[in-house]
């Protein structure tokens, strides 16, 4: 239940429609998720522009999805704290100008250091946009309908960032973030008209976000040096240590804080729980696929940014479709039938691509990414629904909070992962056993997701 302050008097005026709201949210999401595979087929491009390895590659992409991922829950705190549409906007600004400093950036250390920036911004407005479609729609059928559009705009983003990629990219890499630049200025304008939203007086915890970004900062380190250094380097192992420690504090924190960013008994239920950690498994067997295949069919089989883009429209286009196809599937058969046969489709077809991505036509490859788009399409929509139900109205937030959280945080682990495995062993052998780990997650979640009900 909301608190506002008492300088929270500002109204929604009668003539102020609503849907500034929600298309300034869109927008606003959209190119948030858009960024976060823009940028996938274009790292061989930056690469010979910026001279980077695979492991300045790998931070190109985690320099965003890190600290999105590690501050999401402070930034849904914060938007409660100053207002929604002052959080979006803040967030907005900052994420509009980190993008112009991406497109100028001379030295893979400025574009790594502004995609930080970046991704704090993208954590500032995803649960900000998500609140002033809220304060916008009051109605609550009128509210779902309106989640639901911004579920598409993300959805479509998925589906176009690696064509949009692959396009701007045979102009110019640097394209892909001045891009943000016109839409950034647009969705403040549209922001502009809306009121201002009401706020509430809740506490930070602040040991909390610090642990939880220590953790993740480290082991997101360690993992992507090991594939240089190995895994017995001291530097790796002090990284996994600090991980694991800090792992440890944040659970202890939120264990006895007394305003926790997580309250963990929401979470002691299979239904609150299973589909949190589907969210993680999800993202790292997406977000691997995308960044491995995006390399390997440019830099082993020689297409352009272009070409390897259109390879991914038939896959992320089934994120678009499958969404209203597993809605049905679940009135008629419950959650867990579009659950369990998503992921049992998405480690298919990972499986399939560890065994025969090296020798398979692009075709082929097309094919086998096919089965992880429309897995993906089938379960996480009926996921996030089992999530919701499981939890009280006045926690919904909070458990989507987490839930975008785990899925963020998957998918920089795994591009993490997935190329020290590449650096270490190899193309060929490194592909193999990342596709391998990503099914092997998701089957180990499938079977776990039969227990729900």
């Amino acid at each position: 239940m909301r608190n506002p302050t008492e300088d929270d008097d500002v109204l929604r005026g009668p003539s102020v429609s609503p849907s500034r709201s929600l298309l300034a949210a869109l927008v606003g999401f959209f190119i948030i998720t858009l960024d976060a595979l823009v940028v996938s087929v274009a790292l061989p491009a930056i690469g010979d522009t910026l001279d980077g390895d695979l492991v300045g590659l790998q931070w190109i992409m985690d320099g965003y999805t890190l600290p999105f991922a590690a501050l999401l829950l402070l930034g849904g705190t914060l938007s409660d704290r100053i207002g929604a549409r002052t959080a979006f906007g803040i967030g907005l600004v900052v994420f509009t100008i980190s993008s112009a400093a991406c497109g100028w950036a001379g030295t893979l250390g400025m574009l790594v250091s502004a995609r930080f920036v970046q991704g704090a911004g993208a954590a500032l407005m995803t649960p900000a946009s998500l609140a002033l479609i809220g304060e916008a729609y009051p109605d609550p059928v009128k509210k779902s309908r309106a989640i639901g559009l911004w579920a598409v705009g993300g959805a479509v983003a998925s589906a176009a960032g690696p064509l949009v990629g692959g396009a701007l990219t045979t102009i110019s890499w640097r394209f892909i973030f001045w891009i943000n630049l016109p839409v950034g200025v647009f969705a403040l304008w549209l922001l502009s008209a809306v009121p201002k939203s009401q706020r509430m007086a809740n506490s930070f915890d602040w040991s909390g976000q610090i642990a939880a970004l220590l953790a993740l900062t480290s082991l997101t380190f360690g993992l992507i040096e090991a594939g240089e250094l190995g895994v017995a380097s001291p530097q790796v192992i002090v990284c996994l240590a600090v991980a694991c420690a800090s792992t440890v504090a944040f659970l202890l924190i939120q264990a006895y804080a007394i305003n926790p960013m997580i309250p963990l008994g929401m979470f002691r239920s299979s239904a609150a729980a299973i589909p949190v950690v589907i969210g993680f498994t999800f993202m790292a067997g997406f977000y691997g696929m995308v960044f491995l295949v995006s390399l390997f069919l440019q830099q082993q089989r020689g297409l352009t940014p272009f070409e390897t883009g259109i390879t991914f429209v038939p896959v992320t286009a089934f994120s678009i479709v499958m969404p209203i196809v597993a809605a049905r599937v679940a009135e008629r058969f419950g959650n867990r039938v579009p659950i369990v046969a998503g992921q049992a489709a998405m480690a298919s077809g990972l499986f399939a691509l560890g065994m025969f991505a090296d020798t398979a036509s692009v075709a082929m490859l097309i094919a086998m990414m096919v089965p992880v788009g429309f897995g993906a399409g089938m379960a996480m929509p009926s996921a996030t629904s089992t999530l919701l139900n499981s939890v009280p109205s006045d926690r919904s937030g909070t458990a989507s909070g987490v839930l975008n959280t785990s899925r963020q945080v998957g998918g920089a682990i795994a591009v993490a992962a997935f190329g020290a495995l590449v650096a270490a062993m190899g193309y060929q052998d490194g592909v193999r056993a990342s596709f391998a780990i990503a099914g092997g997650l998701l089957t180990l979640t499938m079977f776990a997701s039969m227990r729900l009900r």
